[in-house]
């Protein structure tokens, strides 16, 4: 004859409470009988706020079920349920596979004709750790409980997915060649080596002084290589501070130095991995980083700050920098080994004056991009002749930069 329910759950909870007993030897008794009551509570609060509640065997047979629930399935009396299988009595019932497993499912959604349930199914074992049979909870019978929980869930999924697309998106190349406006020999050759070089898997490094570019043609050689739709990644060297350049390059184990991320942190040529890194200014790299840096251009891969981890690193390498890298070897402030392990692929980029048959053209399609940016309802700029002269007569130390700052000066003080 099948136990009852008073049995199965005083058995459970007599078996349970002993296991605890016997893991906290000698603690006071007191304790078994505050564990007994606690868990003897916590069955009696879910079968009373639950919206059904029932116990089978380690055969799967309903052992006891309250009211509620077998009124929900059919049957009048719940001693009807009583001995059946749980499949009989709930169709499409997983508690037979909770007893099989031994495992919990701590949270289902069980499909019925009127509406859905969401339930738990907790697995009943002996001191030997044998499944002995199973019990479950029906814990809504209304999804819309559960409705903040999905709506926080979903929210948080949706920005999760922005946040990773805009993060992509901001690692992705912002210039292509054609955003390298002019039509001058020099222009002309700059951008069939930038073409070749996007063909290819060897390191590139630009040289030209401040605003000639160079930052533009990282962007298109990155977006018109096989790479195109991995990450482009930009450190500017100049702009962090010494010691902080080995964990911007390498990252950080958590706690690896005093004010450390606790969740550690990633570094450039890990979230590089399998595309480009874009190393601006490289020619105000300190001497010791240098030695680490050409470390991972041979080994290919590298251990964060603190850190026993061997990260791998498929990145290809763009270097940039407006010093005079061969100056700087023979001074001994750069290595000759890394500077030779980066001049494999070299572009100069032109000074503007060196290209001045462009500057008409640089400076219209400049004038475009300003007027969509400083002016609304998509006004329209034209230089004049002697405006266009002057412009061509000019040094421009500052190069392409210096010309957009001086016309978007010139449209922001333009009736």
């Amino acid at each position: 004859m099948a136990s009852t329910k008073r049995d199965i759950v005083d058995k459970t909870i007599a078996e349970d409470s002993d296991s605890v007993m016997n893991d906290w030897a000698g603690l006071p008794a007191i304790y078994g009988d505050v564990l007994r009551r606690a868990m003897d509570s916590l069955f009696h609060t879910f079968e009373n706020f639950s919206e059904g509640t029932f116990i089978v065997d380690a055969d799967a047979r309903v052992v006891w079920i309250n009211r509620r629930y077998t009124a929900r399935f059919g049957f009048s009396d719940p001693q009807q349920a009583i001995g059946r299988d749980c499949e009989a009595v709930i169709p499409n019932s997983l508690m037979r596979e909770v007893v099989n497993t031994g495992k919990p499912i701590l949270l289902d959604i069980l499909e019925m004709d009127r509406e859905p349930l969401v339930v738990t199914r907790l697995p009943l074992k002996d001191d030997a750790g044998t499944t002995v049979g199973a019990v479950g909870f029906a814990l809504f019978d209304e999804l819309k409980a559960l409705t903040p929980l999905f709506s926080h869930y979903s929210r948080v999924q949706q920005e999760l997915i922005a946040t990773r697309q805009s993060l992509a998106q901001a690692r992705r190349a912002k210039y292509t060649f054609g955003s390298f406006v002019g039509t001058s020999a020099a222009s002309l050759e700059v951008k069939r080596q930038a073409h070749r070089a996007a063909q290819l898997e060897s390191p590139v490094l630009l040289l030209g002084k401040t605003g000639t570019g160079k930052e533009l043609l990282a962007h298109a050689i990155h977006g018109g290589s096989s790479r195109a739709n991995q990450p482009l990644v930009t450190v500017n060297v100049a702009a962090i501070p010494d010691t902080l350049l080995e964990v911007e390059f390498f990252g950080a184990a958590p706690g690896a130095y005093t004010g450390a991320d606790r969740k550690g942190r990633v570094g450039k040529f890990e979230l590089a991995n399998g595309g480009t890194l874009f190393l601006d200014e490289i020619g105000d790299m300190p001497l010791p980083l240098q030695g680490k840096l050409l470390r991972v251009l041979q080994d290919k891969e590298f251990e964060p700050l603190g850190s026993n981890r061997i990260v791998r690193a498929d990145v290809r390498i763009i270097a940039a920098t407006s010093a005079d890298l061969p100056a700087l070897v023979a001074e001994g402030r750069f290595r000759t080994d890394l500077f030779y392990r980066l001049n494999v692929l070299t572009i100069h980029a032109s000074l503007l004056r060196e290209r001045a048959s462009d500057i008409e053209a640089l400076a219209y399609a400049m004038l475009e991009d300003l007027s969509t940016q400083v002016r609304s309802g998509g006004s329209h700029f034209e230089l004049q002749d002697d405006a266009l002269r002057l412009l061509c007569a000019y040094a421009w130390p500052g190069n392409v930069r210096e010309l957009r700052n001086t016309l978007e000066r010139a449209v922001m003080l333009s009736d």
